[in-house]
C-alpha cells in the first residue's frame, strides 16, 4: 500500500496493476485490477507479454485515503477450466453475494469468461468449475441496473480474439472487417438471476455516428477496440471504451443498456504504454475515472499502474475530456 491516494498518481507501488474496475461496496471504494508480472515474453498482437496469473483487490475508505491491498484474491491455478492469462476483471454485488467476472484462456487457448464468488468484496473468491456457457473474448464489465437486471458487456480485438467470433463460431484465421465496413462492436448479454449464466442471446452493441450510421472499422478515432464499460447518469447509459490503436477512451450514449449507442466524444487522452483501460464510478457525490498507464515501470515490459482522476459532466450530460498529464505540461 502507499501513504495516501492522490489524483493521477499510482494507487499502489509495491505491485504493478492495470485495467481497474472500481465500485462502491459497503461504503468503501473497491478497485479490481489485473496484476502485471515480470516475464520473458516478446510483445505481440496476441498479448503474450501480458502474463498475469492472479488478482489482488484494493480498497480506500475515502478517495484520498491510503489504498489497501488485501493480497491474492484468486489465482489461475485454482480455476479448473483455465490455462493462463487472467486479464481485466470486474465485480458486482447481487443476491447478497460478490461476483468476480474474469477472462482467461481455456485448455484450448480460447478466451472465455468465468465467475467466482465471495461473501466479502475483498475476497478471496471461489471460481465456478466451468466458464459461462457461450462466453468468449475478454474484458467483462457488469451493470446491475436499478431494476436489478444485470448485464454483462465484454469484448476485445486482437489478443482478445473478438474478430474471430463474427460468425458465432471461433475461426482462428478470421480477420476484422474492411475499413469501409461497420466496425466490430462489443458484446452484451443479460445475466441470469444467479449471475452465473446468460439469460438471453449474446448481442452485438451498435455504435452509431451523429447521423445514425454505424461507426466504420477504418475510423480509428471512434471505433471500438476493447475495454467496454457501461454506467448510468441522469437516466442515460454511457458506453465507454478504448479505441486501441489511437489510444483514447471515448464514449457513446443510449436510453437503453443494450443500445444502440450514439458516439459523443473523448474522455481520456492517450496514456503512456500500449494499452488504455478504465472504469467510471460515483463515490460520495463525485464521479471518478480510474485508468492505468506505464509511468511506474517506465514502460518496461509494458507493466502498468492504476490511477484515478475526477470526472465532470456538463449540463447537457456530456463528459469533459481529461488529459492525465495536463498538470505536467504547465
Amino acid at each position: 500500500m502507499k501513504k495516501n491516494s492522490k489524483p493521477n498518481e499510482p494507487l499502489v507501488e509495491h505491485i504493478y496493476t492495470a485495467d481497474p474496475s472500481a465500485h462502491v461496496f459497503e461504503g468503501k471504494l473497491y478497485i479490481y485490477p489485473s496484476h502485471d508480472l515480470d516475464h520473458d515474453n516478446l510483445s505481440t498482437h496476441d498479448g503474450d507479454h501480458y502474463a498475469m496469473e492472479d488478482y489482488h483487490v484494493l480498497s480506500m475508505e475515502d478517495i484520498d485515503s491510503p489504498c489497501i491491498d488485501y493480497g491474492e484474491a484468486l489465482h489461475v491455478k485454482d480455476i479448473p477450466w483455465a490455462s493462463r492469462q487472467l486479464w481485466a476483471p470486474d465485480a458486482a454485488f447481487k443476491n447478497n453475494t460478490y461476483y468476480l467476472f474474469f477472462p482467461a484462456r481455456d485448455k484450448e487457448d480460447i478466451f472465455r469468461i468465468g465467475v467466482a464468488t465471495s461473501a466479502s468484496p475483498a475476497g478471496p473468491f471461489t471460481p465456478m468449475d466451468s466458464c459461462i456457457p457461450g462466453s468468449f473474448s475478454i474484458d467483462p464489465a457488469v451493470l446491475v441496473d436499478e431494476d436489478e437486471r444485470a448485464y454483462l458487456f465484454f469484448g476485445g480485438l486482437w489478443g482478445g480474439q473478438l474478430e474471430k467470433w463474427q460468425t458465432g463460431t471461433f475461426l482462428p484465421e478470421a480477420d476484422g472487417p474492411a475499413e469501409t465496413e461497420p466496425a466490430i462492436g462489443p458484446r452484451v448479454a443479460e445475466l441470469s438471476e444467479d449471475m452465473l449464466s446468460f439469460k438471453g442471446k449474446v448481442q452485438e452493441l451498435q455504435i452509431l455516428d451523429e447521423n445514425g450510421s454505424p461507426i466504420l472499422a477504418g475510423d480509428e478515432d471512434r471505433r471500438f477496440f476493447e475495454g467496454p464499460w457501461v454506467h448510468k447518469f441522469n437516466g442515460n447509459y454511457y458506453l465507454s471504451y478504448s479505441t486501441g490503436t489511437t489510444h483514447c477512451i471515448v464514449y457513446a450514449m443510449s436510453k437503453h443498456p443494450m443500445g444502440p449507442y450514439t458516439f459523443k466524444g473523448r474522455i481520456l487522452s492517450p496514456v503512456s504504454g500500449w494499452t488504455t483501460h478504465h472504469s467510471i464510478v460515483q463515490f460520495k457525490d463525485k464521479w471518478y475515472l480510474f485508468y492505468h498507464d506505464s509511468s511506474l515501470s517506465g514502460g518496461i515490459d509494458h507493466k502498468r499502474c492504476v490511477k484515478y482522476t475526477e470526472l465532470t459532466y456538463n449540463e447537457d450530460g456530456s463528459i469533459q475530456p481529461v488529459d492525465p498529464y495536463e498538470t505536467d505540461k504547465k
